[in-house]
């Protein structure tokens, strides 16, 4: 029977992020597949959560992330692609990069949305070579009753982040910090 050692579960970890990566657009057809993924992603938070109607309508800008894998061991990370939209027109392609450390294990697929809620959140974002998601950003997690408390969490807030499909499991407690990436498909 073999150990494990330090440099092998760090080579896991870096084979399942970089399997996860594969299920993201890439090639010629990048923008085309994401673009579609984007449409999909969008349509089914409209038709499962009427509070996402309600945010699209009240933001300046809404960056869709369709499809995160994210894989940890002690160390983890994630990895998406996804596009901005404003005015339900993609006006740019992005990448959300996620690192983690703690006493946490496991792995998991999930889609998440953030919903710019000013014209200067939505023009600091875009203008920045990169976006730490902060102090500004408030997550809006689907509860027991299949539905988001969007009066209750999004009151006053400039950035909204919604997390949503999740499948998989990630046990344990991390510190953890995403960087978004204006990328080109």
């Amino acid at each position: 029977m073999s150990s494990i050692s330090r440099r092998g579960v760090i080579a896991g970890l870096g084979a399942s992020l970089a399997l996860g990566a594969c299920s993201n657009p890439i090639g010629s057809d990048g923008a085309e597949r994401l673009d579609a993924r984007v449409d999909a992603t969008r349509d089914f938070l409209q038709q499962n959560y009427p509070e996402a109607r309600e945010l699209s309508d009240k933001a300046h800008g809404i960056l869709y992330m369709p499809v995160m894998s994210e894989a940890t061991f002690g160390l983890g990370g994630a990895y998406g692609r996804g596009a901005l939209r404003i005015n339900d027109a993609t006006v740019d392609y992005y990448s959300a990069t996620s690192a983690s450390f703690g006493l946490q294990f496991g792995a998991q697929q999930y889609g998440h949305a953030l919903f710019f809620m000013t014209e200067s959140a939505l023009a600091e974002f875009r203008s920045g070579g990169g976006w730490e998601a902060g102090g500004d950003l408030r997550y809006a997690l689907v509860d027991q009753g299949e539905s988001i408390g969007v009066d209750t969490t999004t009151q006053g807030r400039s950035v909204i982040a919604m997390v949503f499909g999740q499948s998989g499991l990630i046990a344990g407690a991390s510190l953890r910090g995403m960087k978004y990436t204006r990328i080109i498909p």
